[in-house]
């Protein structure tokens, strides 16, 4: 098969790596002319995954329209905040693009103004012509890239029959995929997640322990599945490979970005001035606002998201944040 990955920070060229092993033609496209020159020069991307070597069966490309000319699929690897700038780009080239059947989102993040997910911005651009899906699930790019066993789901609102092809050329001996119809809980799960990784970074900053983090984790998935049955999702999929699953590596994972930039705020740094000075996106930052707004209009009561909210938008104390989910009145578990 025929893939073209638009978007070169580490997941998008782990990606890449990962589909070329698998035998497909594979052609990346970085953002930058000058990044692209780099990574065709050098057979490495220094910038975001600096540990593995691009074989040079992997095409480096820099303009969208000759890179997707004879894809059978597009992934989208860009950062969520570039999407709708990227989309038109895609069309405007799609009409000579006559493979092209489906388009993957791995990009992880809410719009800011709309409030929506990914493959519905997709689905705005370009209806029902292709196939729309996401791809999700506890997946280290460097992980993946050193072909080390991994799991994740790739969700499409379709038949089996027509994802299956999409599916095979994803899955391999060291990636199972497995398939979903659940988008809306999918993209809920892979974006949200980070929100909480955060959180897990303030608590293992604050040094709290395992018990604490534990704890975080699971009172997560039970905001997870509040939020997803409040948008239509599957609470099946919160337990699965795209919540449960996506939740714990970004947790506990200490190459998690979200994670990481919970534990410098924890420290005293100021959440703007890690996000301004940042090479790499830390998309939980931009999540948190657009899922606290989403939460409040549908009047949901999500306190980790709450606090989260309070310690990177307000001010708030991150240990005071913390401390105010303990003194929550007593109720049920489930």
């Amino acid at each position: 098969m025929n893939i073209c990955i638009l978007g070169a920070g580490a997941w998008g060229t782990a990606m890449a790596i990962h589909l070329n092993k698998g035998g497909h033609s594979v052609s990346l496209v970085p953002r930058r002319l000058k990044h692209a020159m780099e990574i065709a020069q050098t057979r490495n991307n220094q910038d975001y995954l600096p540990d593995v070597e691009l074989p040079l069966s992997i095409q480096i490309g820099y303009e969208v329209g000759p890179a997707i000319m004879e894809s059978d699929m597009i992934l989208l690897a860009c950062p969520s905040k570039g999407l709708k700038a990227l989309l038109p780009e895609i069309k405007k080239h799609a009409k000579t693009s006559l493979r092209l059947k489906m388009i993957l989102t791995l990009c992880k993040g809410l719009d800011p103004d709309t409030l929506q997910f990914p493959v519905e911005i997709c689905h705005d651009f370009f209806g029902d012509t292709y196939l729309s899906g996401c791809f999700s699930g506890p997946t280290n790019a460097l992980e993946v890239a050193n072909s080390k066993p991994a799991a994740a789901v790739i969700a499409a609102k379709c038949s089996q029959d027509e994802i299956l092809p999409f599916q095979k050329a994803l899955h391999s001996d060291s990636l199972r995929v497995y398939w979903s119809e659940d988008v809306a809980g999918i993209e809920l799960g892979a974006c949200l997640k980070n929100v909480y990784a955060i959180a897990a970074g303030i608590s293992d900053g604050l040094g709290l322990g395992d018990n604490a983090r534990a704890a975080l984790i699971t009172r997560a998935v039970s905001e997870m599945v509040r939020f997803g049955s409040a948008i239509g999702g599957q609470v099946e999929s919160f337990y699965g490979l795209g919540g449960l699953g996506d939740l714990i590596a970004t947790c506990g994972g200490n190459w998690s970005r979200n994670k990481q930039f919970g534990f410098r705020i924890a420290k005293g740094e100021q959440a703007m001035e890690i996000v301004e000075k940042q090479k790499t996106i830390i998309e939980g930052f931009r999540s948190t606002d657009s899922f606290y707004r989403m939460a409040q209009q549908k009047n949901l009561d999500l306190p980790i998201l709450s606090a989260v909210f309070s310690v990177l938008y307000e001010g708030l104390n991150p240990e005071l944040g913390l401390q105010s989910l303990m003194k929550r009145g007593v109720k049920k578990e489930i």
